[in-house]
C-alpha cells in the first residue's frame, strides 16, 4: 500500500521529506519494534516507560524503514519523517487502514472488567461455534485461528497484532471473534481502530493501581471503550452491562443516552435476569427471564460468578444476533476453560480446583462458591505477584480467610521483588494464625495434596492456565495443572 494512503487518515503535525520521495513510497509492512523491520516497513517509535522508540529510529532505517511515525519535534533522518500527537493512537488507525478494517467485516464481541473476561469470551465463542457461525478468540489464555491456535502473551496485543489476527481470521472464514480487552489495552491506544458490535463490561474491583494509581482512573479506563462504541462510523454497537456492579451502573447512567444497553444481574430491573440458582459439584442450574420469556438455563461452572459471566455471555450472543433459545442449549455442552475453577481429573476422594484468581474479589468469588458445596475442608494454596498492586496483598489474605479451613502462602510470580518479602505482606492480613507459609510453590502444591483428606476441595489459586513462573527476571517452566497431577499420582504410592 502507497504510505501517502495509510497517511491519510491520520491528524499529521508536520513532515519532514528530506529527499522528496514521500509520496511514491511503498509500504509492506508495520512495526514497532525495530529489531523487526524489514524491507518496506513502516516504523512507529513509540513513547515507553522505560525507552522512546525514536532512539532506535535510525537503527530501523538502517534496517530498511522507508518512513518513521513519531512525536518527536527534533529527529533527523534520510527518510520521511511524520510527526504525530498520539504515536500509539496513530499506529492503531494506520494498522486498521493496511489491514483492510478487518473488524467492520467481522462481528465483533470486547468483553472488558477486572474479573470474568476469559470465561465469557470462552462461552461466547462457544455460542457462536455452536449455532454455525465460525468465531475466533483473543484472550489471556491462547488466540484462537482458522485451523490452529497460538498461546497468548498477553490479554490484548499491541494494534498492528491485533489487526493482523482479525484479517487472518477475516480471511480464513471466521465470521466473529470474541476478544478479551484489558485496561491497559485501551489507555494504550491498542483497540482503537477496532469497531465493535458487542462490548460487554462484567465488573470492577481492585487490580492494577500500580498502573492507574485509583480506583476511578481504572474505571474510566473501561469507560472509555464504551465512549468509543458510542462514537463509532460504520457499526452501531451494543452495551451489555452487569447492573449489579456498582462501576456497571455508573456505565448504565452515563450511556443509555447514547447507546442501546442490555443489562444483565439478580435484580428486578436486569434485562437477562438470573433466578431460582442451585448449585451442585457438576455445575449450575437457574431460571433465565429475558425479552419477556422464561428459561431453564443448565450451566456445567460452577458458582455465583459464573451465573454472571453465563448471564453475560447470553445477553452478548443474543445482542449478536443469535437465537436465545439455541445458545442456551448450546451452554450445556461448554468446555472448561483451562485455569478458571478448573477441576482436575483422578479418580480420589478429594477435589482439585486450579484457578486464575489473584484478587480479593475473584479470590472471594471462588470461595465462598465452592464453600457452598459443603466440602470437608476447603484447602488454600495462593501467593501474590512481584511488582505489582501491592495494597491488594492484605486484602487478599483476608478474602482467603474468611472461607479456608487451612491456608498455604506461597510465591506466585515474584517477578523482581524477594518472595518471602511478599509473603510478610500478605500475612499482615491475616487475623488468626490458621497458616502456613512455604516459599517454593511446588513444594507447597505438593504438600497441599499429599494431606488431602477425604471430602476436601484444594484451590490452588493465582496463576491458572499459565505455564511459566516469572522470577528475578527469569521466566521458568511451571504448571500448576502439571504438579498438581503429578502429585495427585505419586499418592497412589501411599496406598
Amino acid at each position: 500500500m502507497l504510505l501517502k494512503q495509510l497517511l491519510a487518515s491520520l491528524r499529521i503535525l508536520s513532515i519532514k521529506d528530506p529527499q522528496g520521495t514521500l509520496a511514491q513510497l511503498n509500504v509492506n509492512h508495520l512495526c514497532f519494534d525495530s529489531r523487526e523491520v524489514t524491507e518496506e516497513s513502516l516504523f512507529f517509535a513509540l513513547p515507553g516507560l522505560h525507552h522512546d522508540g525514536a532512539a532506535f529510529a535510525q537503527e530501523a532505517v538502517n534496517r530498511g524503514a522507508v518512513a518513521v511515525v513519531t512525536q518527536q519535534e527534533d529527529l533527523t533522518l534520510t527518510v520521511p519523517i511524520i510527526r504525530v500527537a498520539h504515536a500509539r493512537k496513530a499506529m492503531a488507525v494506520v494498522a486498521a487502514t493496511f489491514y483492510e478494517d478487518p473488524s467492520t467485516r467481522l462481528s465483533l464481541c470486547g468483553v472488558t472488567g477486572t474479573n470474568g473476561k476469559t470465561t465469557t469470551t470462552y462461552l461466547v465463542r462457544h455460542l457462536c461455534d455452536a449455532v454455525g457461525r465460525a468465531c475466533g478468540l483473543i484472550g489471556t489464555v491462547e488466540c484462537i485461528f482458522p485451523g490452529r491456535r497460538e498461546e497468548a502473551f498477553r490479554t490484548t496485543p499491541e494494534s498492528i497484532p491485533i489487526q493482523q489476527m482479525l484479517a487472518e481470521m477475516r480471511d480464513g472464514g471466521f465470521k466473529a471473534v470474541a476478544m478479551e480487552v484489558a485496561s491497559h489495552a485501551i489507555v494504550q491506544q491498542r483497540v482503537d481502530g477496532i469497531e465493535f458490535d458487542v462490548a460487554v463490561f462484567t465488573n470492577l474491583t481492585q487490580d492494577h493501581l500500580d498502573y492507574h494509581g485509583t480506583m476511578e482512573a481504572y474505571f474510566e479506563a473501561k469507560a472509555y471503550l464504551f465512549e468509543m462504541l458510542a462514537c463509532q462510523e460504520k457499526k452501531k454497537g451494543r452495551a451489555v452491562i452487569n447492573v449489579d456492579d456498582r462501576y456497571g451502573r455508573q456505565l448504565i447512567d452515563r450511556f443509555s443516552s447514547r447507546l442501546k444497553v442490555t443489562t444483565f444481574g439478580q435484580s428486578n430491573h436486569a434485562d437477562f435476569r438470573a433466578s431460582a440458582i442451585h448449585f451442585s459439584p457438576t455445575g449450575t442450574t437457574f431460571c433465565l427471564t429475558a425479552r419477556g420469556r422464561d428459561y431453564l438455563v443448565r450451566s456445567p461452572f460452577i458458582g455465583l460468578f459464573n451465573v454472571y459471566n453465563v448471564l453475560g455471555a447470553l445477553a452478548a450472543a443474543a445482542s449478536m444476533g443469535l437465537e436465545l433459545r439455541r445458545v442456551i442449549k448450546a451452554l450445556e455442552s461448554a468446555p472448561q476453560v483451562p485455569g478458571r475453577l478448573q477441576r482436575l481429573s483422578g479418580k480420589r476422594n478429594f477435589q482439585v480446583f486450579v484457578d486464575y484468581a489473584h484478587t480479593p474479589d475473584a479470590l472471594e468469588n471462588v470461595l465462598s462458591s465452592l464453600k457452598q458445596l459443603n466440602p470437608e475442608r476447603l484447602v488454600v494454596l495462593f501467593g501474590c505477584g512481584g511488582d505489582r498492586d501491592r495494597a491488594k496483598r492484605p486484602l487478599m489474605a483476608a478474602a482467603v480467610e474468611q472461607y479456608a479451613d487451612q491456608i498455604i502462602v506461597t510465591t506466585d510470580n515474584p517477578r523482581n521483588e524477594d518472595p518471602q518479602a511478599i509473603i510478610a505482606e500478605v500475612e499482615q492480613g491475616f487475623r488468626h494464625k490458621r497458616y502456613r507459609s512455604i516459599v517454593d510453590r511446588e513444594e507447597a502444591i505438593r504438600s497441599a495434596v499429599k494431606e488431602a483428606l477425604p471430602g476436601d476441595f484444594i484451590v490452588i489459586a493465582g496463576k491458572g492456565h499459565e505455564t511459566y513462573q516469572e522470577v528475578a527476571g527469569l521466566c521458568l517452566p511451571f504448571d500448576d495443572v502439571q504438579v498438581a497431577q503429578r502429585a495427585m499420582k505419586e499418592m497412589v504410592l501411599n496406598f
